[in-house]
């Protein structure tokens, strides 16, 4: 069921806690551009991590790749985005508001109320720029639409550079801009986004096993790192809904406070992409198999998700609230390896020298393991909803008995249990718990 007062409570918390701010907010904001604050960039960067850790590191068949923004403009005449990347649109005839069809709700305008409008065209996705001194035609370049490209334009290079054999993947996170005609529902439809993305080859007769594969990976991705299952699930592509070179696709979905929506898609895609730009460049991209000398073009299959919308889709699903002791307590309870903030430690009297100088002494150690802040801004109690509210595992409080017996109080986040570790273990606690 959509939960719009949950979407509500979750910008709400985003901007005052330093998730996500609108761009350039000061001067009235871009539509459809935000940008990641303290908190956000760190929980950001937490998921393209595990995403590079689970993809790139712990696997064998797999290698990375970071491709320039910007592409030769043949790129995208083989890839089909320049004739074929485009939305179609209609103008409001009252106020000239163009509109995706599927958009119009009633058959009103949603910006005046008129009912009539142009016929619809097609309106290309993506964005424009020039390159070198002079303003035309050959000086013509775009902001990439996604990152596969990359990755295709340089599986020469790579083959050459590793003398990987199939199967093996290449990954890539990194920036990729469309012209959004109705960006919305908070960082989930952007203009500006990150995507991370694989490009997985092998044998013709290897892709379904390997699409399935993928498909199964890429879920329990989601599941590791905490999220509940019930707000997950799989949707196959119907037929209608293909690409014309694709044999299958399936979505991993979220259900967001607004509907099931998607978060990556894994496809099934052939051999289409290198065929293409094999044309387009005149190079040889088949791979030729080491032991029978065979030439052919590989099958790819590709999970390709947004590093946006899985970041939103971890912090609504971390977001609690709860009561304790008749106030509403707000926690986001991300998985240890999201939590922008591992441990937080806390002097409990800051106008006590002795027990500031321990518990910054503490915070000094425990960075050079793991991401750790010190505040000593409020009261104990309000400290601790601070932290609860920006997903902070683990608070230490530092008091006037710790100056004595050397000992701290550890307070769980989810739990909210305290305990009391001797200085010369917490090191070795924390870490234990946060693995």
């Amino acid at each position: 069921m959509p939960q719009p007062d949950l979407m509500d409570k979750v910008v709400a918390l985003a901007k005052r806690r330093g998730f996500i701010f609108q761009s350039s907010e000061i001067y009235g904001g871009l539509n459809g551009a935000w940008d990641y604050g303290p908190y956000g960039a760190e929980l950001k960067r937490n998921v393209k991590n595990a995403w590079w850790q689970s993809i790139v590191h712990f696997r064998d068949d797999m290698i990375g790749l970071d491709a320039s923004i910007l592409m030769h403009p043949r790129t995208w005449e083989a890839s089909g985005h320049t004739e074929n990347f485009a939305d179609m649109l209609v103008e409001c005839k009252k106020c000239n508001k163009r509109l995706r069809p599927d958009h119009i709700q009633g058959g009103k305008c949603p910006q005046c109320g008129n009912t009539t409008f142009s016929e619809p065209r097609a309106f290309n996705l993506m964005l424009k720029t020039s390159v070198g001194a002079m303003e035309d035609s050959s000086s013509v370049v775009y902001l990439r639409p996604e990152t596969a490209q990359g990755i295709f334009v340089n599986f020469g290079n790579v083959i050459d550079s590793t003398h990987r054999k199939l199967p093996f993947g290449i990954a890539q996170i990194g920036k990729s801009f469309r012209n959004e005609i109705t960006p919305g529902n908070f960082t989930f439809r952007t203009r500006e986004f990150e995507q991370m993305e694989i490009e997985y080859f092998c044998r013709p007769e290897q892709a379904e096993a390997k699409y399935q594969e993928w498909i199964q990976a890429r879920f329990n991705w989601y599941l590791d790192l905490g999220m509940k299952k019930e707000n997950l699930k799989l949707r196959e592509h119907a037929k209608d809904e293909l690409a014309h070179y694709a044999a299958g696709c399936t979505d991993v979905e979220y259900q967001f406070p607004f509907g099931w929506s998607e978060l990556e898609g894994i496809a099934n895609r052939g051999d289409y992409d290198l065929k293409q730009h094999a044309k387009f460049s005149g190079k040889d991209l088949q791979y030729q198999d080491p032991v029978t000398n065979e030439k052919f073009f590989p099958h790819v299959v590709e999970p390709s998700g947004g590093c946006d919308r899985a970041t939103l889709a971890f912090l609504v699903d971390a977001y609690h609230e709860e009561t304790v002791n008749d106030a509403v307590r707000v926690v986001l309870k991300f998985h240890p390896k999201l939590a922008p903030i591992k441990v937080a430690v806390l002097p409990l009297l800051k106008k006590n020298e002795g027990i500031v100088a321990m518990a910054k002494k503490i915070k000094s150690e425990l960075q050079k393991e793991m991401v750790c802040v010190y505040d000593d801004t409020a009261a104990i109690g309000k400290l601790y909803r601070r932290q609860d509210e920006v997903g902070t595992v683990f608070c230490v409080t530092v008091d006037v008995q710790s100056l004595e017996d050397k000992q701290v109080t550890v307070r769980n986040r989810d739990s909210m249990q305290q305990e009391r570790i001797p200085l010369e273990r917490l090191s070795g606690y924390l870490k234990e718990k946060l693995s």
